[in-house]
C-alpha cells in the first residue's frame, strides 16, 4: 500500500522528502551519484559495446571474395601521397621554341620545335604555325623585318622527285614564278633535291620587289621526306637565302631521332 500523505522519510537522505513510499514503508531508492548502477543495465550497455566493436572492425577491414575478414593492413607499408609538380613560371612563353645547349654558328641560334625536330635558325626570328593536311604543322620561322624567311614541313610524295613533279606540274605558281635550277644535291650532310626559283611576290609576304628562294626535299634519318624552303630577297642573288638554307638542313634533326651534333 502506498502512502498518501504525500511525503515519506528518506533513509539514505536521512530527511523528510516530497512523494510516496513503496509497499515495504521505504521510498524508492535512486542510484547514488558515483555508486553502482543496476546490473540489467550494465549487461545491455556491455552488449551494445560489444556489437558496435564488432561492425567497426567489420567495416574498417571489409571481406575478401570468400566472405572472409582480410587481415589489417599494416599502416608502415602504406605508399606515401604523391603530389602534383609545382606549376611551371608563370614567365615561361610554352608556345616558344626550347634553345638547346649546343652552339651554332655565328648569328644562329639551335631550336628543339614545339613540333619535335631541331633546326637551327638566324637569332631575333618568331615562329608561327599553318595546318598541314599531311604530318606535323607547317613552321615557319620569319625575321622581324619578315623579308627572309625558313619553312618547314612534311612531304606527302614518296620521293623529292615525285614531290616536285607534281608541284612544278600541278600546283599554281607565285606570280612571276622562274625557275633557275632543279638538281640533286648532297650538302650539309643530306641528300636531297633543289629546286632554286625567283618569283615577284609571294602570298602573305611583304612586298620586297624579287624573292629568291630554295626548295629542298629530302629524306631524313628516320626515313620520312621533308621539305626545308629558305626565302629571301634577290638583290644578293639569294646568298642569304642559300645560307639559311644550309644551315638549317645541317642542324636538321627529325622528332623522336637522336643526332649528332654537326662538326666543322
Amino acid at each position: 500500500m502506498t502512502n498518501g500523505g504525500g511525503r515519506y522519510w528518506n533513509e539514505d537522505a536521512q530527511r523528510w522528502e516530497d512523494g510516496t513510499r513503496d509497499d515495504r514503508g521505504t521510498a524508492p531508492r535512486e542510484p547514488r551519484p558515483g555508486g553502482r548502477r543496476p546490473r540489467a543495465l550494465w549487461a545491455v550497455a556491455g552488449a551494445t559495446a560489444a556489437v558496435g566493436l564488432a561492425v567497426g572492425l567489420t567495416v574498417s577491414l571489409g571481406t575478401d571474395d570468400d566472405g572472409k575478414n582480410p587481415e589489417p593492413t599494416d599502416s608502415s607499408t602504406l605508399s606515401s601521397p604523391t603530389f602534383p609538380p609545382p606549376p611551371e613560371d608563370p614567365g615561361t612563353d610554352v608556345d616558344s621554341p626550347s634553345p638547346t645547349v649546343t652552339e651554332p654558328p655565328y648569328g644562329y641560334t639551335v631550336l628543339d620545335d614545339d613540333e619535335g625536330f631541331r633546326i637551327a635558325v638566324p637569332e631575333g626570328w618568331h615562329r608561327s604555325t599553318t595546318p598541314a593536311q599531311y604530318g606535323m604543322d607547317i613552321v615557319h620561322y620569319r625575321s622581324a623585318a619578315g623579308d627572309r624567311r625558313i619553312m618547314v614541313y612534311q612531304v606527302e610524295e614518296r620521293t623529292p622527285d615525285e614531290s616536285f613533279r607534281l608541284y612544278l606540274s600541278e600546283v599554281p605558281k607565285p606570280r612571276g614564278f622562274h625557275q633557275l635550277s632543279l638538281e640533286h644535291v648532297d650538302d650539309a650532310g643530306v641528300s636531297g633535291t633543289r629546286l632554286e626559283y625567283t618569283a615577284d611576290s609571294l602570298k602573305g609576304e611583304p612586298d620586297i620587289g624579287t624573292w629568291h628562294v630554295y626548295d629542298e626535299r629530302f629524306v631524313s634519318v628516320d626515313g620520312l621526306i621533308y621539305s626545308i624552303t629558305s626565302y629571301g630577297p634577290d638583290s644578293d642573288g639569294g646568298a642569304d637565302a642559300l645560307r639559311n638554307l644550309t644551315t638549317a638542313l645541317e642542324w636538321f634533326c627529325p622528332p623522336g631521332s637522336e643526332c649528332p651534333v654537326p662538326s666543322d
